[in-house]
């Protein structure tokens, strides 16, 4: 199934994505595309429902992060091999991990840089959605606690996150800088969700152009390793690492400016689209 969230910030109503691309209203059957919702128990029963019966949604509208209040966002970093290469790090050898502060934001909302901003920079990467959650799961057990995926976008500003003492969180949490979706693609139609192309444009220039298929640590391994720190429960995020081509990797660095506009996708989880504005800039509604 392809699930998404639609309508006004704040406001927006659980929706399915028909086999003819039309959105269909799941507002009658459940309240958000969060917590028990997301048990295998849940989308089961979102699965059994007659699709046609479901009133169709009008387009266009806004689409809003993909799924309603995460307990968490847990980030893994350094996860691609051409990206730890582009960036001077060895290998982790085992997960890096770090939390991102902000709320979730919609796939098209604009970005609004912070105050003084002076690297903002931009990170496509697959992100896990937790269906079952669970401590010390075992990594053979792993995709049953899957409910599935979703792109995403792991914004920062590097200059918070390099050039001030401290974790890399403070970088990553600025609001809006967490953009989700369009669609949570439950895990029977992606499995494990291997050797996806996933690619980044900043005004038509394409700055990252890779594949799942170079993840340091696959999909099993990151759920069971986090599942050894967290107790992990419906509705958490985890996002999975970026490929090379990250504005803070070029010679000479390319960071984001007011009237930049990113293009970003994974094939089978759609695209995304942002605006990205500057602190004072009207054109945006923090999330």
């Amino acid at each position: 199934m392809k699930l998404a969230r639609v309508g006004e910030a704040g406001r927006e109503r659980p929706a399915m994505i028909d086999s003819e691309g039309l959105l269909r209203d799941l507002s009658g059957h459940v309240a958000d595309l969060a917590g028990d919702v997301l048990l295998p128990e849940g989308l089961a029963a979102l699965a059994a429902i007659d699709t046609a019966s479901l009133p169709v949604i009008a387009q266009p509208v806004r689409y809003g992060p993909a799924i309603g209040r995460p307990g968490k966002i847990i980030c893994v970093g350094l996860n691609y091999t051409d990206h730890a290469a582009e960036v001077g790090l060895p290998l982790p050898t085992e997960p890096t991990v770090f939390m991102k502060g902000c709320a979730p934001s919609g796939p098209n909302d604009p970005v609004r840089l912070p105050m003084a901003a002076e690297k903002g920079d931009w990170e496509v990467e697959l992100g896990i959605v937790i269906g079952r959650g669970g401590l010390y799961i075992d990594e053979a057990d792993a995709l049953d606690h899957v409910a599935g995926y979703c792109l995403f976008n792991d914004l920062t500003e590097r200059s918070y996150q390099m050039d001030h003492s401290g974790q890399w969180t403070k970088g990553k949490s600025f609001p809006g800088f967490a953009p989700i979706g369009p669609w949570l693609v439950t895990r029977d139609e992606l499995g494990d969700a291997s050797g996806l192309p996933i690619w980044l444009e900043v005004n038509g220039h394409r700055f990252q152009d890779g594949s799942t298929g170079n993840l340091v640590f696959g999909i099993r391994q990151i759920v069971s390793y986090l599942s050894r720190f967290y107790a992990l429960e419906a509705g958490d995020f985890i996002a999975t690492g970026t490929p090379a081509g990250v504005g803070f990797g070029h010679k000479p660095p390319v960071f984001l400016k007011p009237g930049d506009v990113m293009t970003l996708g994974i094939e089978g989880l759609g695209m995304q689209e942002q605006r990205v504005i500057g602190w004072g800039d009207p054109g945006g509604e923090m999330a």
